[in-house]
This record gives structure tokens, C-alpha cells and sequence, in this order.
């Protein structure tokens, strides 16, 4: 059961919000094979003091349109299922809420199954 942390800007629209949500649980089950309905997340916003990024950091420039997912979920996907998740969900960002993919900002927790 992943659980997905993502954080925005202060001032998005409740649709903006659900339809980022959309996004990354679409990448979840088209990549990682996570079944249906298997969707827990906490979608929070902040101001400027905290939602802290570099803009420029290992030469990517970012946005305030930055969006930070934070997935914890079951260790053991291979580093090929990773990627094709998160090209995925920076896809889908950008398709469905113009999101730039330099602004697309995923971290990964992996924890043992029985936790």
C-alpha cells in the first residue's frame, strides 16, 4: 500500500489538486503494478517559507510550478520500473497541468514489505 506525499504551491485550484493526484496514482498502476484502488495520498500546499527548492541545482532550473512527490512504498521495484515511473508521472504532469518536467520532484522510500 504506497503512500504518495505531494506538495505544491499555495493558491492551486481543489481540481489542480486532485487531477496531480490523478497523475501520480495513474503512473503508479500503469508502472509499478499497483492494483486498483490502492490510492492513499496527502496533497498539501505551502508558501514560499515552506516549499524550499534550489532553482538551479545540478544545472535544472526550477520553478515556483515545482511539484514534490514523496512515495513511500515496498522495497524490491528495479531501477528500469522506477525510471518508466517517473517519466510517467512527469508526463502525465505535463500533459493534463502543464508542469514542466524540470519541476517534477520525486523521492522515493523504500521500507521492508512487512512494514
Amino acid at each position: 500500500m504506497p503512500l504518495a506525499r505531494i506538495s505544491l504551491h499555495a493558491g492551486q485550484s481543489p481540481d489542480h489538486k486532485i487531477r496531480a493526484g490523478d497523475c501520480v496514482y495513474r503512473a503508479m498502476v500503469e508502472t509499478m503494478n499497483v492494483p486498483a484502488h490502492d490510492r492513499f495520498q496527502v496533497i498539501t500546499e505551502h508558501d514560499n517559507a515552506s516549499l524550499i527548492y534550489d532553482p538551479d541545482y545540478l544545472g535544472i532550473h526550477r520553478t515556483d510550478g515545482i511539484v514534490m512527490i514523496q512515495l513511500t512504498l515496498n522495497a524490491g521495484r528495479t531501477l528500469e520500473v522506477k525510471k518508466a515511473f517517473y517519466a510517467r508521472v512527469a508526463a502525465f504532469l505535463k500533459e493534463e497541468l502543464n508542469v514542466r518536467p524540470e519541476d517534477v520532484f520525486i523521492n522515493l522510500v523504500e521500507v521492508p514489505k512487512e512494514n
